[in-house]
């Protein structure tokens, strides 16, 4: 009999494969249709604001939006998952369903506002608070909800603790059990490192081809994101409240 384990471990997997994929997808495609714009890694907008109030570069305006749309978002998200399991709901199928809302319009955006975009403009800026929007909350619904995964929006933390395992695992004079965890680790966050690098540069290769319609894709991996949540969430939750 297949070990129930065995099966949640290899969905979570999935999970932080293609959550990854998505934020590092999105980030790379809207920094380069948009001028330098971050949306999952927003702390990386205060470094480009400072380089742009010295260069005298565009679109610090927009840098400066980010911020407050962010928190914004994990504001949302946090009152939106209160109440849905208020309500009795799960949270994760409707919020990664508004991810995918919010990532479509921000690729229409332009079409919608029918007028190209520029650094400065209010096109530039509607459709980069879009996204940035949409990755505010899969920030927040990863940390309220995903908390066992690791972290799919900034690849620090993870490519840090993947070198510290490696390390243990081929150093002979650590312990077994050290060297066990650590595995266990790696093989945990190898795939989100993979998935993100993947991303990164499918993200390019998506504006470079569709411009910022390459979001469509993202979007739909939210949907079937959602999708699985929905089949599968009440069977995970199920055991915990026997």
């Amino acid at each position: 009999m297949k070990d129930p384990q065995i099966s949640v471990d290899h969905l979570e997997r999935i999970d932080a494969i293609l959550l990854s994929f998505v934020a590092s997808y999105v980030d790379t495609a809207v920094f380069v249709g948009l001028f330098g714009l971050f949306t999952s890694h927003v702390t990386g907008n205060f470094v480009l604001i400072g380089a742009a109030l010295v260069h005298h570069a565009d679109g610090v305006e927009t840098k400066l939006l980010a911020l407050p749309v962010f928190v914004l978002a994990i504001a949302a998200t946090v009152l939106a998952v209160r109440a849905l399991e208020r309500r009795g709901r799960r949270p994760l199928p409707p919020l990664l369903i508004a991810e995918a809302f919010f990532l479509v319009i921000s690729a229409c955006a332009s079409t919608l506002m029918r007028a190209a975009v520029h650094p400065d403009n209010s096109v530039a800026m509607v459709t980069g608070m879009l996204a940035v929007f949409a990755m505010g909350l899969q920030n927040a619904y990863m940390r309220i909800k995903l908390g066992t995964l690791p972290p799919t929006t900034i690849m620090t933390g993870n490519v840090t603790q993947a070198t510290i395992d490696a390390l243990a695992i081929v150093s002979t004079s650590a312990p077994a059990p050290d060297r066990d965890a650590a595995a266990r680790r790696f093989a945990r966050m190898w795939p989100a490192i993979a998935a993100f690098t993947i991303g990164a540069a499918l993200g390019a290769f998506g504006f470079v081809v569709a411009g910022l319609l390459c979001l469509a894709l993202p979007a739909a991996l939210c949907v079937v994101l959602a999708a699985r949540f929905g089949l599968t969430a009440a069977s995970r939750v199920a055991p915990l409240q026997m």
